[in-house]
């Protein structure tokens, strides 16, 4: 049996799915690739663009993070939490303005020409800083980049860009793609953003839209000894109750990002060979968060928005819609940050008497019906957490008086909505903390982003001084004063809550026990698989 012959209309078969004609037992996958086996994944998205260095999300790292690398990944044991890929070392100036990578001799791209600093200055200047998502923020100083030979490459900033947030952002915003494939194309329009030539572990061979990709062995990786599959599987299986009976079923290997539901997760981990881990999400902590527009003349008013947070029952929402995987949230930088986390801030605990008494000082009376005002309330559709915390959200509400009108949207039109159109009053949001504020989190507050943006404050809510902090944070250099600076943003968001920061999560991986070397790093779902093995 070859890949080709896996077809979409073999491979539901009642509840089981099954790749041609019989399940993809671990005999089957002996005798198709006997050396180092196909590991075979469930995924549930196809990301309409492949290509990290412009896209630099979950969904899309997932896949081609096998395939294109970053200069540094996330490590438990690694120096500042790093771990070599392209780069072999990274080193700030005092003045913050020039950062010197020397980078890896031995790597080749999957077409066989070399890899250089050539290739990391067009990715920093033409891919990360103008188009990336994450990327045109990390760099927005950056000025030039300099190559003195093959092997180095010197970052130079217009303005002191700190150290610790290039060290930080390293993982999830620089990867490096060919500059001999893109040079001189339209680089978002490029081909080869869909089929990916990188340095990694795996190359990329083959998608089948609404059915799989695949990707196979690098023989001339740089790394001695990686990868040690032959290849790599993703099955689209959007219906999540698929994954685990595909795993039960022994026809898949592995779900990520808790492919298989939550309520699932205590039966299944009780079936023989199969494992549940919640290690290997560290760097890519979720948040759950109520995102508010500020317009709203209601919203405006600070007693609503703390009355809103005296509301919400965050135990319950851990206990009952996490089931206990995840955590109550204290402000906008989750605990798991070490770094930049402070417990010392405002705390609204759940009380319903003191919700009301603000909103009634605030002189929002209840009408004949028991309401005050009403909200249009828009959950994010991406998770079934988000759906389920916007109907908890609405029976909250309520209790103080909040008429909350529950309106649903798949992901397009939600984003249009509420970052375009600023089309809500209140909406739930799952922005993602990576590992350092100025990646992904003081976007959500900080005034001046374009309409559009997503997971960016598009609520209108503007603060002088918490810009002035987001701003001063952004040049200083030394580690401790912008640590510093950023204890202060936390205390300043809890207070003025420009957003309402509820819990905050990682994710699940359910694999079987074939598996080896699953979840050894701080990102390993989005790492590249170079060391994951499948018991013979």
């Amino acid at each position: 049996m070859t890949i080709a012959d896996i077809s979409r209309r073999g491979l539901l078969k009642g509840t089981a799915l099954l790749l041609g004609t019989t399940a993809l037992s671990r005999i089957a996958l002996a005798q198709d690739v006997p050396a180092g086996g196909r590991l075979i994944v469930a995924a549930d998205s196809e990301p309409k663009n492949l290509n990290p260095a412009i896209v630099a999300s979950n969904g899309v790292f997932f896949i081609a993070s096998k395939v294109i690398e970053p200069l540094a990944e996330a490590s438990y044991e690694g120096s500042d939490g790093l771990a070599p890929r392209l780069a072999t070392s990274w080193e700030g100036s005092a003045d913050g303005l020039s950062v010197t990578f020397k980078l890896r001799d031995n790597a080749t791209w999957h077409d066989g020409k070399p890899f250089t600093s050539a290739d990391v200055a067009f990715s920093a200047l033409n891919v990360w800083k103008p188009l990336q998502n994450l990327g045109r923020l990390v760099f927005a100083n950056l000025q030039a980049v300099d190559t003195p030979d093959d092997h180095t490459a010197i970052f130079r900033f217009s303005k002191p860009t700190p150290f610790q947030l290039i060290r930080n952002a390293l993982p999830a915003v620089t990867s490096v793609v060919p500059k001999h494939i893109f040079e001189g194309t339209d680089i978002a329009k490029n081909p080869a953003n869909n089929t990916l030539v990188g340095t990694g572990p795996f190359k990329f061979a083959e998608y089948k839209p609404s059915e799989y990709y695949r990707l196979t062995r690098n023989e001339n990786y740089w790394q001695k000894g990686e990868p040690k599959l032959n290849e790599i599987v993703y099955r689209v299986l959007p219906d999540r109750d698929s994954a685990g009976a595909a795993l039960e079923a022994e026809e898949i290997h592995l779900a990520a990002f808790s492919a298989v539901p939550l309520a699932d997760l205590d039966r299944i981990s009780k079936v023989a060979g199969i494992k549940v881990i919640s290690k290997g999400y560290e760097a890519l902590t979720y948040q759950l968060v109520i995102e508010i527009n500020h317009r709203r003349k209601e919203l405006s008013d600070l007693r609503v928005r703390q009355a809103i947070a005296h509301a919400i029952d965050k135990k319950f929402v851990v206990d009952t819609i996490f089931l206990g995987y995840a955590t109550e949230s204290t402000g906008p930088i989750p605990k798991n940050s070490k770094e930049f986390y402070t417990a010392d801030v405002a705390n609204y605990n759940f009380d319903v008497e003191a919700a009301n008494e603000l909103l009634d000082q605030g002189g929002y009376t209840k009408g004949p019906d028991g309401n005050r005002f009403q909200l249009k309330l828009r959950p994010a559709p991406y998770f079934n957490e988000t759906r389920q915390f916007g109907d908890y959200l609405r029976q909250a509400l309520a209790a103080v008086g909040i008429d909350a009108v529950i309106v649903n949207a798949d992901a397009a039109a939600h984003q249009k909505a509420v970052y375009t159109d600023h089309d809500f009053d209140i909406a739930v949001g799952p922005p993602v903390f990576r590992g350092d504020p100025a990646i992904s989190t003081t976007i959500l507050v900080q005034s001046g982003t374009p309409d559009g943006v997503p997971f960016s404050n598009q609520g209108g809510y503007v603060s002088a001084e918490l810009d002035k902090i987001i701003a001063q944070a952004a040049v200083t250099v030394d580690p401790a004063a912008r640590t510093d600076l950023y204890y202060k943003f936390q205390q300043l968001v809890v207070a003025e809550l420009p957003l309402i920061n509820v819990a905050e999560w990682g994710f699940i991986t359910v694999a079987r026990d074939t598996v080896l070397n699953v979840s050894d790093n701080p990102r390993w779902a989005v790492s590249n698989w170079g060391d994951t093995a499948l018991q013979s």
